[in-house]
């Protein structure tokens, strides 16, 4: 058994019954967070000085149903952090079924509104107490989650009226004094 890397020690120490696994592999560093547990650790790892992971690199989903090997929950959603002042990264993934809601990373990290709203659009998965959760690259008539495994791969879907993004571009320009 190999010893975990200074990020994974400091994580599992601080969450001994919230991280399910870790794993090291070329530099990569990996845990697997319990779902109800995701936003302190995310929290934790912004705000601890040693670990200071103050940019949120990518918020990704993973859909698992043909995956060869038995996982915890059809889906996961991994978040990719990286530590600007300390040049270091890690990877949290949390495993979700369908019909669970995971809590939004968005008040650590605004760039996790626009990433937690793709994974919803693409993968159907939920995100509790998000600002304005709704579809972001399909228009708002789209029936499905294109990638979800399980999506008809041909299945078109045409569009029956335009979609913008207006309504938040307007609130903005309001806020700056512009409209």
């Amino acid at each position: 058994m190999s010893e975990l890397s200074p990020l994974l020690a400091k994580i599992k120490q601080r969450f001994p019954s919230d991280v399910v696994s870790t794993s090291s592999w070329r530099g990569d560093d990996t845990a697997v967070i319990k779902r109800a547990a995701i936003y302190r650790v995310l929290e934790f790892c912004r705000n601890d000085p040693d670990l200071a992971f103050n940019f949120l690199m990518d918020l990704s989903g993973v859909d698992y149903m043909t995956h060869p090997k038995a996982q915890p929950a059809r889906f996961a959603v991994a978040y990719h952090l990286y530590s600007l002042s300390k040049n270091h990264r890690v990877r949290l993934k949390v495993f979700v079924n369908a019909n669970e809601a995971i809590d939004t990373a968005c008040p650590l990290w605004k760039s996790a509104n626009w990433m937690e709203r793709e994974v919803f659009d693409q993968f159907g998965l939920q995100f509790k107490n998000h600002p304005n959760l709704k579809r972001i690259l399909n228009h708002q008539e789209f029936v499905g989650h294109p990638l979800r495994k399980d999506y008809p791969m041909r299945k078109r879907q045409p569009v029956g009226s335009v979609d913008t993004l207006m309504d938040e571009m307007e609130q903005r320009l309001k806020a700056k004094g512009l409209r």
